[in-house]
């Protein structure tokens, strides 16, 4: 993902230095519905940012773009992944258990109420999945191998598939939010597809929106969450308000004095402020200080010489120097990626006799030697090598302006590449041109960091290689590498259950391929950048304290559970 992740130069505008308001400022009404969006209590109140990057507006969970928190605080999951323990675990689902080789038996728990006061039954599940159906719907594509699904009682569906992507469908349950059926059916397909839909969306979450404007959303807690019951769960905060991003400076100065709470940001040196009065508290106490969630790679336009060939790619590998962007570009507030790209919560997969000799490390005179072997010659004398055929060329390496790491990444890659003897400049374009040229192929270079924590490393394969290479590429590889070989496995590997003997061997058969195949340079991994002020609100969730819970707004992690994180804090004495 990109546009949540970095720091624009923006002032804070006066409507964010002021949106939390101090404790003498508390209204006389205890009801919510009576509060201005400036009058919550703040003893009361959590403060975000680091997810918005402009007005909220966007109250469709059916399309992306949606405001923060909608899918997690307002509309719920089946099921939560726990990537400590490794297992999906039950939410609004009671029990899911494949109950033939091509059959999912879903029971819901019971007692679970819409805001409005329906009741959550299996019609809403069987609805939401039948919304894939139509054109355009980014879940849609379960319906390549969903056959059919059928509420067999108020509790319970059967799915039935025509393959059993055992690893695809857990996926699934912990990613897609359920709708209610009496509200969506009254929407056409086009509003799905291109509508905000209602403000004030009817949820089954423990947060409901209260108000918001060109600067934050709020929302305010539902005393009548189901979960606090059926789990012991609780939400502490009784408000919750995402700010839309200010600048780097004004954050942390939010963060010192306690009027922002929670900053899902890149900030450098952070480790600066672990000590103090208020202390900062980060997911490690030490570098890397935040979990690794995703993994940026330089990806090659395989389409174009002299990318098109793994010999050159390989050279590219090691003639880049991983460990100066980790100290020199973050300060050790990220790791080196494995070559195979697979994250460490992955690491039990990492099989070093399956790399063999293929894994790459930072070495410039083997880049050299590699395509001095290949064929690739500086024939003219001008410090840089021709392709094959003798012809010049130059690369450029294209990242967002603004992205003030990646840029600096960007200029240190290229500098590696500029000394193996290989053309390449740094571009800086807006984020905007940096997606378009990625999903239709015009680009030589780029840095994307799409691969991220999920319930399996089947997802990772599946963004390196996924067939067939369209015009426009959406969700994965961008590098436009055709190897069938790879994709059989990927697609067989999406069928295995974890505990399937056959499950090990096609990953170390994948991960022999990528470092081979190099259809794209795994660099670093990127943080889940969080950082939390303890001046109202105490008990962040650290590797220590709740591992596996993130700190974190970011949409995808509440279906790791970061609602969980809602009731371990609690407010400083």
């Amino acid at each position: 993902m990109t546009k949540r992740r970095h720091l624009p130069a923006l002032a804070a505008t006066a409507a964010l230095a002021t949106a939390a308001c101090t404790d003498d400022q508390e209204p006389a009404s205890g009801d919510a519905a009576g509060l201005g969006i400036d009058e919550f209590p703040r003893a009361e109140t959590l403060y975000s940012t680091g997810t918005a990057w402009g007005p909220p507006g966007d109250f469709n969970p059916i399309t992306p773009g949606q405001v923060t928190g909608l899918g997690g605080l307002g509309y719920e999951y089946l099921f939560h992944f726990d990537t400590h323990e490794q297992r999906l675990t039950p939410w609004l689902a009671e029990s899911g258990a494949w109950i033939g080789e091509r059959e999912y038996l879903l029971t819901l728990r019971p007692g679970i109420d819409w805001s409005d006061g329906e009741p959550f039954t299996a019609a809403d599940v069987a609805f939401t999945l039948e919304l894939g159906r139509i054109e355009g719907v980014p879940y849609g594509s379960v319906w390549d191998w969903l056959e059919s699904v059928e509420a067999t009682g108020d509790l319970e569906l059967v799915f039935r598939f025509t393959e059993a992507r055992h690893q695809e469908w857990d996926n699934f349950l912990y990613t897609n939010e359920i709708v209610p059926k009496h509200v969506y059916e009254a929407y056409t397909p086009e509003e799905l597809l291109t509508g905000t839909l209602d403000d004030d969306p009817v949820v089954t979450g423990p947060y409901r929106v209260h108000s918001y404007d060109e600067g934050r959303i709020a929302w305010a807690r539902r005393d009548d969450w189901w979960a606090a019951e059926a789990l012991g769960a609780e939400a502490r905060p009784r408000f919750i308000v995402d700010l839309v991003t200010p600048g780097n400076a004004d954050i942390l100065n939010m963060l010192l004095d306690g009027s922002l709470d929670l900053a899902n940001n890149f900030m450098p040196g952070v480790a600066d402020y672990l000590s103090g009065d208020p202390a900062l508290t980060t997911y490690f106490d030490k570098p890397p200080f935040m979990i690794p969630f995703n993994t940026a790679m330089l990806i090659p336009n395989t389409t174009r010489k002299p990318l098109d060939d793994p010999e050159f790619r390989r050279a590219v590998a090691f003639a880049i120097s991983p460990g100066q962007i980790v100290d020199a570009v973050y300060g050790g507030m990220v790791t080196e990626a494995h070559p195979t790209g697979l994250l460490p919560v992955w690491e039990r997969y990492y099989d070093a006799e399956a790399i063999g000799d293929d894994a790459f490390v930072f070495e410039p005179s083997q880049a050299v030697a590699i395509l001095t072997d290949a064929g690739y010659a500086d024939a003219d004398g001008d410090g840089f090598v021709e392709d094959r055929d003798g012809e010049p060329f130059s690369l450029q390496l294209i990242v967002p302006v603004g992205w003030t790491d990646w840029e600096a990444a960007a200029q240190s890659i290229a500098s590696d590449l500029v000394d193996a003897g290989i053309d390449c400049t740094a571009v800086f374009v807006d984020a905007a041109e940096v997606d378009a040229a990625r999903e239709s192929g015009d680009f030589d270079l780029l840095v994307n960091n799409s691969s991220r924590i999920t319930n399996s490393p089947w997802s990772h394969f599946n963004h390196l290689y996924e067939l067939p290479v369209a015009e426009v590429q959406r969700n994965g590889n961008f590098s436009r590498w055709e190897n069938e070989e790879a994709w059989d496995l990927t697609r067989e590997l999406s069928t295995l259950a974890a505990e399937d003997p056959r499950y090990l061997e096609v990953v170390a058969e994948l991960e022999r391929i990528t470092v081979n195949d190099l259809p794209a340079i795994p660099v670093w991994y990127n943080g889940a950048w969080s950082q939390a002020s303890n001046a109202v609100w105490t008990g962040w969730p650290t590797a220590e304290l709740a591992p596996g819970v993130y700190p974190s707004f970011w949409n995808e992690m509440w279906g790791l559970g970061t609602v969980r994180m809602l009731g371990g804090i609690a407010p400083v004495e």
